[in-house]
């Protein structure tokens, strides 16, 4: 066994690839390198066009091994996260040598058992993603927890309980044909659900009880945690992007700017902003000399209105789990679309429930040289490195030989074009303080007399074609959400 080995996983999401290379070497792991990219063939969390899905993996995977001079070989890869179904199943052997310790061997030949005896509805079209332990019996009149409690407990007979996760088996193909595409072989294919509280969530929250709301660009998924075991997973079909496409269509943006401007300038109840809602973000079109303007506060508008939505549809997921009145820990939210400002506000005022962002835990792992990895929307990709460390056995790449001097040099940079950059520290601008954002031109332009500067409004320049003006469309509803869910 290699007292140093390295795992890569990649987090496939709506909008983002998020490849995460680590160095493990026992219980140290130090995460390496991390990068997202955009996305593309994936909806709702699932695989939909392999060939367009590993263009950018590719590419990531390219650009991980040209920096850290490795071959990737294997991936660890997470599972589809929406239109999963659970059950509960069971399965119980008798023991051999009644009076011998309960080994960890049996409990996974027990879990083992109940997924293949489990009789599924559609053998042709399902198949299941993971198994979660809910209790244990030891004959008849010591029931346990989990599984460290039954393990070493002497017995004629074991049962276990489990919650079967089954989802389409069509998805999990898909991701084989992505990754033969790509080149490389699936390491483990994980449930992230778990992973992700592995990476987000301490142990006395998982005791005391707690609920996991990861919220992606197209699936929101709602992970209860409670006495150590997961005991309930749900998810909606709405995410970042539905915001995205609000902003997009309320102004008559592109879906890139639409989603520049909400990551930089995004934030849920308007009439919390303070000074912040009277400014004005003016984007000017360098092509035509026109310019329009967006009033933060509007803006703000249109993001809570679908924000709320989001987070009513996790109220009603949570009471329908039957959790609802046992978490102690209240809500812990993780994801990219966490980054909201006021989104925990919001959801605490909404629910009475105690919120907190949900952040890969630095006490567990290295984050070196990689700050990304420490972001609320790297959970899901750090989170399968934790849970993949756990096999001893596992290494994903090899040593690649010195690259050559034409190999290391850097490639020509590419012109950025409709990006904004997010305010520092997680805040906006002082009321005396101008930002100006520049895209670069391709040509030169006369110049024009300079207009007078107004400290309430907040400058970018984008280089985009305008579609037209602010449309005030917006009529949305609790009730309408869960018509276009069925």
């Amino acid at each position: 066994m290699q007292a140093e080995r390295y795992i890569a996983a990649a987090d496939m999401g709506t909008s983002k690839v998020a490849l995460s290379v680590a160095k493990v070497d026992g219980r140290d792991i130090q995460v390496i390198y991390y990068k997202e990219l955009p996305s593309d063939g994936v909806s709702y969390g699932s695989v939909l066009n392999p060939t367009r899905a590993a263009v950018p993996l590719k590419a990531a995977v390219e650009e991980a091994e040209k920096e850290l001079n490795i071959r990737i070989l294997q991936l660890v890869i997470g599972l589809p996260r929406y239109s999963i179904r659970q059950e509960t199943a069971s399965a119980k052997i008798p023991r051999s040598e009644p009076d011998s310790c309960i080994t960890r061997e049996e409990i996974n030949a027990l879990k083992g058992m109940a997924i293949d005896t489990y009789p599924l509805e559609n053998e042709v079209k399902e198949e299941i993603y993971g198994a979660v332990a809910q209790s244990f019996s030891a004959d008849e009149d010591l029931v346990c927890a989990c599984e460290n409690d039954v393990i070493g407990v002497p017995a004629e007979s074991i049962e276990g309980h489990f919650k079967i996760f089954i989802g389409a088996k069509k998805a999990d193909s898909n991701i084989d044909r992505m990754l033969n595409d790509v080149g490389v072989a699936p390491a483990r294919k994980i449930f992230t659900p778990a992973a992700v509280a592995q990476a987000v969530l301490t142990d006395s929250e998982k005791e005391n009880g707690v609920a996991l709301v990861e919220i992606g660009a197209g699936v929101t998924s709602v992970t209860i945690y409670k006495g150590r075991l997961l005991r309930h997973y749900s998810s909606i079909p709405f995410g970042g992007r539905s915001v995205t496409s609000d902003i997009k269509y309320e102004c008559c943006f592109t879906e890139a700017l639409a989603e520049n401007i909400k990551l930089a300038f995004g934030a849920c109840l308007p009439d919390k902003l303070q000074n912040l809602g009277d400014k004005i973000i003016q984007i000017n079109d360098d092509e035509n000399g026109t310019y329009e303007q967006l009033p933060v506060k509007y803006l703000s508008e249109i993001i809570t209105c679908r924000t709320r939505e989001i987070l009513e549809a996790v109220l009603y997921q949570i009471q329908q789990s039957g959790y609802a009145d046992q978490l102690r820990n209240g809500v812990v939210l993780t994801g990219g679309g966490a980054s909201l400002v006021n989104i925990g506000q919001m959801l605490k005022e909404m629910s009475g429930y105690t919120v907190r962002t949900g952040y890969p835990r630095t006490q567990i792992f290295s984050s070196g040289g990689c700050p990304g990895a420490a972001e609320a929307s790297a959970a899901a990709s750090i989170g399968m490195i934790l849970e993949a460390s756990r096999d001893s056995h596992l290494n994903c790449i090899e040593e690649a030989e010195a690259a050559t001097d034409a190999e290391s040099a850097s490639a020509p940079a590419q012109a950025a074009t409709e990006e904004t950059t997010a305010p520092d520290n997680g805040t906006f601008f002082n009321d005396d303080e101008l930002r100006e954002i520049t895209a670069p031109t391709t040509k030169k332009k006369e110049e024009r007399k300079p207009k007078e500067k107004n400290t309430n409004v907040i400058w970018t320049k984008f280089r985009r074609k305008i579609s037209g003006g602010l449309e005030n469309a917006f009529d949305s509803t609790f009730g309408t959400l869960f018509d276009s869910m069925e």
